[in-house]
């Protein structure tokens, strides 16, 4: 990858927050690797900015596919089980996006069997724990 790498980062929104702090961190390191188009999902008060912003849920999803048709990899925290960071990831298989998916197994739930077993030559899927991550990125991103 370049570095001005363009990074669509997915997280659990309105599925839940539990690991927005997670997020945050993850974010920062991406931001070392190019532009982060979703920095936003990272922010501890998401829900209330985006009502603040007035945009409908159309809005949102055309500006964020947007985003993705821009960037060059989908990198998705998947623990929080999300049905938007589900279609995110169907339609970045669609635009043939190299995906990273991030899975805690030590959170007690279990992956989806469609995100692991989806496994190819641009979609990686990683259980791991948070001292891994920076090497995960750097594996796909340097």
């Amino acid at each position: 990858m370049s570095e001005n790498c363009k990074i669509y980062f997915a997280g659990s929104i309105r599925g839940g927050r539990q690991d927005a702090d997670l997020y945050l961190r993850i974010v920062e390191q991406l931001k070392t690797y190019g532009t982060v188009l979703t920095e936003h999902v990272a922010s501890p008060t998401v829900e209330t900015d985006e009502d603040k912003t007035g945009l409908t849920d159309v809005q949102i999803h055309d500006r964020d596919m947007d985003w993705l048709n821009q960037s060059d990899v989908l990198v998705a925290e998947v623990t929080q089980p999300s049905l938007g960071v589900g279609y995110e990831i169907g339609r970045a298989v669609a635009l043939g996006k190299v995906i990273i998916c991030l899975f805690r197994p030590d959170s007690g739930k279990k992956i989806s069997a469609m995100i692991s077993g989806a496994v190819g030559e641009k979609f990686f899927v990683y259980n791991y724990k948070e001292e891994q991550v920076p090497e995960i990125l750097a594996k796909h991103l340097k």
